[in-house]
């Protein structure tokens, strides 16, 4: 009696999420890994016939540009959300506390409407007739209407404003964290700024770089509203693959093949993070 009432608080705190997860995230899971043996029927319904031939096909060569595409977008993406929010993210750490804090409201506040919406206004903007071609047209930089829609660009565009935030966020975690007086060190013992910067400041901060390689490059990678809208079709990724796999040509299977290809290189990149970073530096995520 006396040790089921020492276990009683921890039943109690962590037994509804681990319920939770249990229904709607580990059994999904394990029922995709499942339907990605099977087979389909002509008429788009499982049959339960063990098969490899889901992953197989993806090494067609239509499918590999696809993961190829996806995957080059999803690196273009995650080096510039590290270019831009390194020095956004170092800024926002050198100032007080409160102004640091009201900074990363300011991060944060167009976060608040809707992706959706946000991602209508960049498609509005980058019509011919948008504000950005009036602009072009105004200074005489361009003599005609350039439709930006339906791009790899635009879709690039589009990832960065979706992304920013969760490479700013662990990027500040852990130069907030960084030891000033190793710095000063650094100085003292004459060193340049810019070697300060790559000898100190960088391999301190890597676990932030590393969280924001992972936060930025997994949700890039399968994310597939973003292409769908700002691609118009034309701009096809992974995500969309996906999508497409289960809700328009009806094969599960092959979809859900697909999907624990994502998964592994999700676990792959989370292998590589606790070998570099510490786990810790997401909380601020």
């Amino acid at each position: 009696m006396s040790g089921f009432r020492r276990k009683m608080p921890v039943a109690v705190t962590a037994g509804p999420i681990s319920i939770w997860m249990l229904i709607f995230i580990l059994l999904p899971m394990l029922y995709i890994l499942f339907i990605s043996f099977m087979t389909r029927d002509v008429y788009g319904n499982i049959e339960y016939t063990f098969t490899l031939d889901n992953y197989k096909e993806m090494f067609q060569p239509l499918y590999l540009s696809v993961i190829g595409k996806s995957i080059k977008m999803a690196f273009i993406t995650t080096v510039i959300c590290l270019v831009v929010g390194y020095p956004l993210a170092y800024y926002i750490a050198s100032k007080p506390s409160k102004t640091a804090a009201k900074l990363l409201m300011l991060v944060m506040i167009p976060y608040w409407t809707s992706s959706l919406v946000r991602l209508f206004s960049i498609n509005q903007l980058g019509m011919p007739n948008g504000f950005i071609n009036l602009i072009l047209l105004k200074l005489g930089i361009i003599s005609e209407p350039i439709n930006f829609l339906f791009s790899d660009g635009i879709v690039i565009v589009g990832l960065l404003i979706a992304m920013l935030p969760f490479s700013v966020l662990p990027l500040y975690s852990s130069i907030e964290k960084l030891d000033k007086s190793l710095l000063e060190a650094s100085k003292d013992l004459g060193a340049k700024p810019a070697k300060t910067f790559f000898k100190v400041t960088v391999p301190l901060t890597m676990p932030g770089i590393v969280g924001c390689v992972l936060l930025v490059f997994i949700p890039s990678l399968g994310m597939y509203y973003v292409p769908e809208m700002l691609g118009g079709g034309k701009v096809m990724l992974i995500g969309t693959l996906i999508k497409n796999q289960f809700l328009m040509t009806k094969n599960w299977p092959f979809g859900a093949s697909l999907a624990i290809l994502l998964i592994l290189i999700t676990l792959a990149m989370m292998w590589i993070y606790t070998r570099v970073g510490k786990l810790d530096d997401l909380e601020v995520c």
